[in-house]
């Protein structure tokens, strides 16, 4: 499949702020880019650096607007209940204009009543969801779409891996979107999410994605002076997502399978792609961005070392991935007891560094290779603007009510991607490149045959309750 119509029509340095954000910024042309042939790998730079602060230039052509309804209210709706679409539903909530919370969908009811109760209780006037419009079936991300109706607004908050087929219907119902990262878990399914997401720009709706540092002005700000040259031309890029040993849940009584891999998506490869897909993309996007490139190929490698939990989560890996010009993206992850712990990007350049991205509370830039304090280049001191996620959906509702441009599935699916790259290189202990990891047909999952709980789940374990690892240089994934 070429990705070559995904060609940003014009290109657009510099970033749309949010409402009170003014700066326009032209990003730095490094010497590797001057006289670079247009290309495949050329256009995966430019479309990272076409959006900087979180917004995608389209294209002029001519495009149906579509309005909230004549009352100026808009329709939303929840599909998946959960710890991040209960945040998403109340950042929705606080959003200027009048909106109306009018269906909920999970496979799980007791998410919907908890997600219920919360909006009732804290905005009763915003929340409208009888128990006709509250849907349980794997339907009923469907369901939750048509009722909202063309025009309205569907947050999209399932395991990553059904976000390909909601992206789909919602497009094709005319819906706006906000939708969780990550975008997929495989190729398949980053390729489906980019078809669908030009029938959405073809009917102009606006899609905000869950990559939030995209909406932090510190890290827009921080962004804008690497591009400008701040640091010069960025060499290296780290991210790091260590920590303490990841938790695990225990399967209830009579649960069926799948029912318990859903609820325990983190811990499973097809329903989450993986913590280097699904924990790392925020970092993997914020070093992209700033390189404004996407790697071309990968190698790495990962483990489980001490983990003993029944399920696929790795407790290590590490992936270097190569940038068009040859530079270095590295990426860890580490989930053990009593290790060192890092989250953040970490950006060097020709004549500095920069430490930034998600777990970092304000970006910094500094003088040479050092980050102290003595050193320090450039430190962002404006507003705080309420938070990355809130200003995420402040943005959705405001391109919405005053029909502006904004579509940020693209590069959401092309960092997507890189974790997806980064996985498979890992797992296989191969160098793969993107246009390999890009092409291929391996899908982890078919979710349009899971109807119901009694389906048997897409990863099955051993007699013992065991499921199977993949062997570097033996398990073929491609």
């Amino acid at each position: 499949m070429r990705i070559g119509y995904l060609l940003l029509r014009h290109r657009q340095s510099g970033f749309q702020q949010n409402k009170s954000d003014t700066m326009q910024v032209q990003p730095r042309q490094t010497q590797s880019e001057k006289g670079h042939k247009s290309g495949r790998r050329d256009f995966l730079k430019k479309s990272s650096l076409g959006a900087v602060g979180a917004v995608l230039a389209t294209s002029a052509m001519s495009v149906p607007c579509v309005h909230a309804t004549e009352n100026n209210t808009l329709n939303v709706g929840l599909v998946g209940c959960g710890g991040r679409g209960t945040g998403a539903l109340m950042h929705v909530l606080q959003t200027e204009g009048p909106k109306k919370i009018v269906a909920l969908a999970d496979v799980f009811q007791n998410r919907i009543d908890r997600v219920l109760h919360d909006a009732t209780e804290r905005f009763p006037a915003d929340t409208d969801v009888p128990q006709d419009r509250q849907f349980t079936g794997f339907d009923g991300y469907r369901k939750a779409i048509d009722a909202v109706g063309s025009g309205g607004v569907i947050l999209l908050a399932t395991p990553p891996v059904f976000r390909p087929r909601e992206l789909e219907y919602a497009a094709e119902k005319g819906v706006h979107m906000f939708a969780e990262k990550s975008f997929a878990v495989d190729s398949p399914g980053v390729r489906r999410a980019l078809k669908a997401n030009e029938v959405a720009k073809a009917k102009n709706l606006k899609i905000v994605s869950g990559l939030m540092q995209r909406h932090r002005r510190s890290v827009q700000e921080a962004i804008a002076q690497i591009h400008s040259g701040t640091i010069g031309d960025v060499t290296t890029c780290w991210a790091y997502r260590t920590s303490g040993a990841s938790g695990r849940r225990i399967r209830l009584e009579n649960e069926s399978l799948l029912a318990f891999q859903i609820r325990n998506f983190n811990a499973f490869i097809w329903t989450s792609g993986s913590p280097a897909v699904d924990w790392l993309i925020h970092n993997l996007d914020v070093c992209c961005w700033a390189k404004g490139a996407y790697p071309v190929s990968a190698q790495g490698q990962c483990a489980r070392q001490l983990r003993r939990s029944q399920d696929e989560f790795f407790d290590q890996y590490y992936v270097e991935y190569t940038f068009p010009d040859g530079t270095r993206l590295h990426a860890q992850g580490r989930y053990m007891q009593g290790t060192w712990n890092a989250f953040q990007a970490t950006v060097h350049g020709t004549t500095g560094c920069a430490i930034l991205g998600e777990g970092i509370s304000n970006a910094r830039l500094y003088r040479g290779h050092n980050p102290t304090s003595g050193n320090m280049a450039w430190e962002y001191t404006g507003p705080r603007y309420r938070g990355g996620f809130q200003a995420a959906h402040d943005t959705l509702f405001d391109a919405i009510r005053n029909d502006k441009q904004h579509n940020e599935a693209e590069f959401t699916a092309f960092s997507t991607m890189t974790g997806i790259l980064g996985r498979l290189a890992a797992m296989s202990g191969q160098n793969i490149t993107w246009d390999d990891a890009f092409n291929s047909n391996r899908s982890l999952a078919n979710v349009d045959e899971l109807v119901s709980f009694d389906c048997p789940a897409p990863s099955q374990p051993d007699e013992n309750g065991n499921y199977f690892f993949p062997i570097p240089g033996v398990t073929e994934l491609l």
